[in-house]
């Protein structure tokens, strides 16, 4: 029979429905996983089912047995994916069911920073009101989207259906050319560009050996326009020491990441030294995780377990 291990049950929200694969198998579940646990878990499994919990090449060699990895994310950063190739082991990953859930986080982020939300929430805590003596008072600099430029980093699914919302909101959107590529086309605008004109900008883009720290301090000197920065894809795109420098030197006017470097934040995280800035808002790689998006992620997993098992595997990473 088919052993289906689950190695991180607790990164799909309690309320998901996890329905299992149809033909006979034995399904085993484990609510978090640690590093030194992962071989022993898997022995004897044929399918593996992680969603953050690393399958790198050490453990892959002694599995002999395993024959997929099913990812029920997009990215697949943790897994050696030139080991599963090495081994035939099939690895699957789910697609396309964040294209709403992404965009909206990005925008609520965007729509937060961009008219002062966070602080003028904190000023009437605060009792700044009651203290202004009239109807309203002015703390925070408030802007409209209607008429600014977003640039998007990115031009997958999540990047056009962020598009889509900025024109909604009658912003002119931008893609960004990829760092260090010319001839792209004319749907495409130099990075530099991007960086230069944008009045936000927002990521949208794999965390590749490419992209790591692709936004740093020569990027951040080229922002004239001191953009909001937006980062809903992937810890490890921007170099977050020198992100809390442009925020502290004014070469952005704010920051909206949903994602880390280090998940969570180790205790010497920089960006855990302007969380209670009003300019400053970090959530907890929750972008991706309305009920109806996580619901249609574990619909994947499974269909995909049932295609490897058919015969004919989908979405195949490898």
């Amino acid at each position: 029979m088919t052993r289906i291990v689950f190695l991180d049950r607790s990164t799909i929200g309690p309320s998901v429905s996890l329905s299992k694969p149809s033909f006979p198998h034995e399904w085993i579940e484990h609510d978090r996983t640690c590093m030194d646990q992962v071989v022993a878990r898997l022995k004897g499994a044929d399918i593996a089912v992680s969603n953050k919990v690393p399958i790198r090449r050490d453990t892959i060699m002694q599995l002999p047995g395993l024959k997929m990895i099913c990812i029920p994310a997009t990215g697949h950063d943790v897994f050696d994916i030139d080991a599963c190739r090495e081994r035939g082991i099939v690895v699957s990953n789910v697609r396309g069911y964040a294209v709403n859930t992404v965009p909206e986080h990005t925008f609520a982020l965007i729509l937060a920073l961009r008219r002062g939300l966070i602080g003028f929430r904190q000023d009437v805590i605060d009792g700044r009101w009651q203290e202004s003596q009239q109807f309203c008072f002015f703390t925070h600099p408030i802007n409209d989207l209607a008429g600014s430029t977003l640039g998007i980093i990115g031009e997958g699914a999540l990047g056009q259906s962020v598009a889509r919302l900025g024109q909604a909101f009658g912003m002119r959107t931008l893609f960004a050319a990829h760092k260090n590529v010319q001839g792209l086309g004319p749907l495409y605008t130099p990075f530099d560009e991007v960086l230069a004109i944008s009045d936000i900008i927002t990521l949208h883009c794999p965390l590749m050996p490419a992209t790591r720290n692709m936004i740093a301090a020569p990027e951040f000197a080229k922002m004239k326009r001191q953009p909001l920065l937006i980062n809903c894809a992937r810890g490890g795109l921007v170099n977050e020491a020198d992100l809390v420098d442009a925020l502290d030197r004014g070469q952005i006017a704010g920051l909206g990441f949903d994602c880390l470097t280090s998940e969570p934040p180790a205790a010497d995280s920089p960006l855990l030294s302007v969380l209670t800035r009003p300019n400053v808002i970090v959530t907890p790689h929750t972008g991706w995780a309305s009920e109806e998006a996580m619901q249609t992620l574990w619909e994947q997993v499974v269909r995909h377990i049932e295609d490897f098992h058919a015969g004919s595997p989908s979405n195949r990473v490898v």
